[in-house]
This record gives C-alpha cells, sequence and structure tokens, in this order.
C-alpha cells in the first residue's frame, strides 16, 4: 500500500523509518514503546538518569504486581503497560498504571484460559511485552490470546485467540508493528510461523512457514528428540533498510531469516546457525545483522542483501565463544556489547567481531542492557544493576540492589528509570 503526502510517494518502509527517527529525537523523552525503547535498540539519550539506588534510596514508588509474568513496561505518556498472568496461566490480563503515582489505573482481562499449555517454571504465561502504536496497545500471550486495545479506554477493539501453536515451554516473542502489520513469531514443537495481521482489524495479511527442514534427533546425542525443543525459539524480529528496500529479521530455531515483510516472502536464510531456542533480538548496524544463535550462544554477524540459502557467502564473522542467549545486544560508536546467562560480558568490533574486552558482570541475566549517555545498565536475575563505562575499557561506575530480580528489560522516560521485578515495579529517579 503506498499513500501521497505533499506530492511524495510514502511507502510502508518510509513510514516505518520516519516513524522511528521522530521516536528516536524524543527518545529523552516520556515515550518508550517497546521493550527495547523507540529506537528498538535498546538506546535513551534521557539526561540525569539515576547512577545509584537502592530500596530506600533514589524510589519515586514502588507498586506491587500480583501475577507472574516477565514483560517489560512501556510506556505512552502518562501511562504505563504491562501484561500479567497468574501463575497458573488461567487468567491474562493487561495492566495500565499512572506514570506519576505507580497507582494501577485498571487490570484488563483479556482471556480466561480453560486449560493453559505448559509453561516451563523458569518461563511465564506472559513474557511476551506489549507495544504501543498511534493510540493502541498490542498485547501478546502467544498462542492463548493477541489483542489490540484502545491505549486511552483500555477497550479491546480486536482479539484472536486462534493461532495454533503448542509453545511447549512457553511463549516469548514479542509483537512488532510495521506500517499497517502487526507482526507475530510463532515457533513451537509443533509447528513454527511468522504472521502478518492487519493492525486495524486483527485480520491475517500473511502467514509464512519456516522452510528448514527441522530435525527430531538431539545432535549431541544423535537419539530421539522427543519433547520438541530444538523446534523452539523465543525471538522478536526486526525491519530494516537494505538498500532501499525492508528486510524483516527473524531468528527462529536452527535458522536466521531475512523475508518481505509487506508479503511474508522469504528472501533469504542463514541455515545450521547453531542451536534451538533463540531469545536474544537481532541488530542491524554497520550493514551487518547481528544474532546469537540460541542456546550455544554465539554471535554470527551477517550481510542481508542475499537471495536463498547464503549461509557460505553472507556470514561476515562469528564470535565463536558462548554469549548472549536470553537478553539482547548493544551497539555502542561500532562496539557489540553483549552478556551471557552466566553473567560475563564481552564487548566485540562490530565490523570484525574481534573481541575488545571480555570480563564478569556476575549473576545471571535475561533482561536487555540499555545505553544511556556513555554508560551501560545490566541487570541481573538476582536483583543487581552494575552500570559500566560504555568504553574500549570494562569500568564498574556503580552497582545497584533492589528486593527482588530482573527477567523483564527496563524503561526510560524522562529521568526516571522503570525497571520491572519479578514482584514490583519501580520508579527510580534522582531526588
Amino acid at each position: 500500500m503506498r499513500c501521497m503526502l505533499q506530492g511524495f510517494i510514502i511507502t510502508p518502509l518510509a513510514v516505518f523509518i520516519c516513524t522511528t527517527s521522530l521516536l528516536a529525537a524524543g527518545q529523552g523523552g516520556g515515550n518508550w514503546t517497546s521493550y527495547r525503547g523507540p529506537t528498538e535498540q535498546g538506546h535513551s539519550d534521557a539526561a540525569d538518569l539515576p547512577l545509584r539506588w537502592s530500596e530506600t534510596e533514589n524510589v519515586v514508588w514502588k507498586q506491587p504486581i500480583t501475577g507472574k509474568a516477565w514483560s517489560s513496561p512501556v510506556i505512552v505518556g502518562t501511562r504505563i503497560w504491562l501484561t500479567d498472568a497468574t501463575e497458573d496461566g488461567t487468567d491474562l490480563f493487561a495492566l495500565c498504571l499512572d506514570k506519576e503515582t505507580g497507582k494501577v489505573t485498571f487490570r484488563k482481562q483479556i482471556r480466561q484460559v480453560a486449560a493453559p499449555q505448559y509453561c516451563h517454571p523458569f518461563n511465564s504465561y506472559a513474557s511476551c511485552s506489549p507495544l504501543v502504536d498511534e493510540g493502541r496497545v498490542y498485547v501478546s500471550f502467544g498462542s492463548p490470546s493477541n489483542a489490540c486495545l484502545d491505549a486511552e479506554t483500555g477497550e479491546i477493539l480486536w482479539k484472536r485467540d486462534d493461532l495454533v501453536c503448542n509453545h511447549f515451554r512457553g511463549p516469548g516473542s514479542s509483537p512488532l508493528v510495521y506500517g499497517n502489520l502487526l507482526i507475530l513469531h510463532f515457533d513451537g514443537s509443533d509447528r513454527q510461523y511468522v504472521i502478518a495481521l492487519d493492525k486495524q482489524t486483527g485480520k491475517t495479511v500473511w502467514k509464512t512457514d519456516r522452510t528448514v527442514d527441522f530435525q527430531d534427533l538431539d545432535p549431541a546425542t544423535n537419539l530421539p528428540n522427543r519433547e520438541g525443543d530444538y523446534r523452539k525459539a523465543f525471538s522478536t524480529p526486526i525491519v530494516v533498510d537494505v538498500a532501499g528496500k525492508p528486510v524483516l529479521i527473524s531468528l527462529g530455531s536452527m535458522a536466521l531469516y531475512g523475508y518481505d515483510p509487506s508479503t511474508g516472502e522469504e528472501l533469504w536464510r542463514v541455515d545450521s546457525i547453531g542451536s534451538h531456542s533463540g531469545s536474544c533480538r537481532p541488530l542491524f548496524g554497520h550493514g551487518l545483522v547481528f544474532s546469537a544463535t540460541g542456546y550455544t550462544g554465539e554471535i554470527w554477524a551477517v550481510r542481508p542483501d542475499g537471495r536463498g540459502v547464503v549461509t557460505e557467502s553472507h556470514v561476515a564473522w562469528k564470535y565463536p565463544r558462548k554469549s548472549a542467549r536470553r537478553s539482547s545486544f548493544l551497539l555502542v560508536d561500532g562496539r557489540l556489547c553483549a552478556v551471557d546467562a552466566a553473567g560475563v560480558a564481552e564487548c566485540l568490533d562490530a565490523k570484525t567481531g574481534d573481541e575488545i574486552w571480555k570480563a564478569r558482570v556476575g549473576g545471571n541475566h535475561s533482561a536487555s542492557p540499555i545505553h544511556c549517555r556513555g554508560r551501560v545498565y545490566f541487570f541481573d536475575e538476582g536483583g543487581k544493576t552494575t552500570v559500566i563505562e560504555a568504553g574500549a575499557e570494562y569500568k564498574v561506575i556503580a552497582e545497584n540492589r533492589l528486593d527482588d530480580g530482573f527477567m523483564a528489560s527496563p524503561a526510560v522516560s524522562g529521568k526516571s528509570l522503570y525497571l520491572r521485578t519479578k514482584t514490583a515495579l519501580y520508579r527510580i529517579e534522582e531526588k
């Protein structure tokens, strides 16, 4: 679809880039529209973000959250949006909180599920983060429910409870808006596909099955893999501009894909990317797509301009050591920063993959780090935040602790950090 504006042809890619640029220009302001922020890369230019805090220092408010959910907060205007769920997955909710006070404005039930799928205790039934776009809030709980809410009233505008997938360990992929499309991943043990819905109506625009021949044998033992882990993935896609054309970058199990986001056509793929259960969101910069390989945690840099199977021709470099498995990357001044699940961080030259430094941050990490004005913030599952300088050497400048740990990634608005632990949401700001 194309439209005319002041004599220019505006394509969905142009609208996407323009919208992202406008949001990025205000990334130090009030809005944090997805779990990686307005730039989709975990960056903020907010002034005076807090450097130090604790349960008794620089806490503006703390709001307990009653369910079990690992989704990250998103913010537009004076409202914070979260998803939540009961621990057994029978009740799924969208939460709206007041940004200034932390009070819950409303708790909207999206669906009551009679017989929830199994969810691994490490995961939750509400791990997919919401997304806010043009006055609407999009929430996903994977196969059980996907819905669009009015951002002002909380009214459910449409809902899809018919997207079939056995998540096996629980859902984890968050939604992406591109133009008029809401794009979702369903990488389950029974089927694996990417689907685009009309964001206004929820109707299916296209659906594309993954094309990798998934193995039923565990490659480590050559024995039957009866559980389905090797068909699982939890990653969220991105759309990038490749020579003026949009490409949807999508990490599945055992492969990284490039699709036409308007039609769902598979443009290219990198096979045997290494492993299953990829959760890290791909990142784009310097003409390369950076992707973790999943459970093995290698990092691969891929040129996104190929056609067909491009494993041999378009992989620019590989970082073969175990690295990010769950948390997503940061790209700062030509350096790629990652932290693995066991708390070891690496800084790589983004163009070559050469290691600049490697250091033990400590703790276990699922939340994605953020960058703001020369600082990188790491959040671990024990409640510790480690702040380092975003430089060519590893230098810790602060360590902070809260009572509970982080599974969700942070949000930034104004001078405040909004941090969701396993049991509460905090607003942290220098007093």
